[in-house]
């Protein structure tokens, strides 16, 4: 994570006007290839910064721009405050603890009641409920390999079951839904893959470095694609397991049913995990319609209780 980084790097060249590459590079302890990517993205972020070439040239934040404590709104500053929280909880490190802490340096003593406030109202706990103890030392393993551009090694479960040994290049840690993953160039695909944190053992650093290529950022939004491949499909549920039916669909798509139940228009696609989805609500759901996939479920009951016949 660069968080603190960036933020170092600003205050720095608002108190010492001026600095070179190298000499952010080596107080940073990084390449001056990641003090220029820095740069670049303080760019992007809004804060003007220029360079001088030359004897006694260096990085500078241009004349007419300063930061000051009037800059952030009380909304501006409520926003940073929960992100930062919210990942603290699950990516731990002083650089985390300290961009808090340089945040909280912008609030007015006079606002600092009304911004505490407003942070209090949404609380963002990325932490599950329980689930793979891993994740959390997978998380700092993975977060250092990313900062010292450092090959990881894991064995990793795949589709069905399927084991294989991975050595990665990592290039982006991802949440999504609730679970986490990394991006990276697998050396035995030879491409980009995404791998859940979940899925994952033996996950070790190497002392081999790689020098960064150009990354592929991985699809993560498919909704128009889902939109293609689902149907709707008739299901009837008794409301004790209404709210987790509200997981997969929103209430506009129940209908009552009698006094106990409700008939659903559920999304669905032909796939194992949409019907472990449906067994996994037990007796209180019944397939109305389409017909295939009420056999469907017979046969997938009929092959579970065959185990248990003995």
């Amino acid at each position: 994570m660069k968080i603190d980084r960036l933020i170092s790097i600003i205050m720095i060249l608002l108190e010492r006007k001026r600095m070179g590459a190298q000499e952010l590079s080596d107080m940073f302890e990084v390449s001056p290839r990641t003090i220029y990517r820095d740069i670049d993205t303080i760019n992007m972020a809004g804060i003007p910064i220029c360079a001088t070439s030359g004897v006694g040239g260096g990085f500078e934040i241009m004349e007419k721009y300063k930061v000051d404590k009037k800059t952030f709104s009380t909304s501006d500053l409520s926003a940073i405050l929960m992100g930062l929280s919210s990942l603290s909880g699950m990516i731990r490190g002083d650089e985390l603890v300290s961009a808090l802490a340089k945040v909280k340096s912008f609030i007015p003593a006079e606002r600092s009641k009304d911004i505490q406030l407003k942070v209090n109202q949404i609380c963002i706990d990325l932490s599950p409920w329980m689930g793979n103890g891993n994740i959390q030392p997978y998380l700092e393993i993975i977060k250092t390999a990313l900062q010292e551009s450092r090959l990881l090694s894991f064995e990793y479960i795949a589709h069905h079951g399927n084991k294989t040994s991975r050595t990665v290049e990592p290039y982006q840690l991802v949440l999504k839904n609730s679970n986490w993953y990394f991006c990276g160039h697998c050396y035995e695909r030879n491409d980009f893959r995404l791998f859940r944190l979940s899925r994952m053992s033996t996950l070790q650093i190497q002392e081999k470095t790689f020098e960064p290529r150009a990354y592929q950022k991985p699809q993560l939004d498919f909704a128009d694609m889902l939109a293609t491949m689902q149907t709707k499909i008739k299901i009837r549920i008794h409301k004790s397991i209404m709210d987790r039916v509200l997981d997969y669909c929103s209430f506009e798509n129940f209908y009552p049913n009698g006094d106990d139940y409700y008939v659903v228009d559920f999304p669905f696609i032909e796939n194992d995990y949409h019907y472990y989805i449906l067994l996994s609500f037990g007796n209180k759901c019944e397939c109305l319609e389409p017909q295939h996939v009420r056999q469907e479920l017979k046969r997938r009951i009929h092959d579970i209780a065959a185990i248990y016949d003995y």
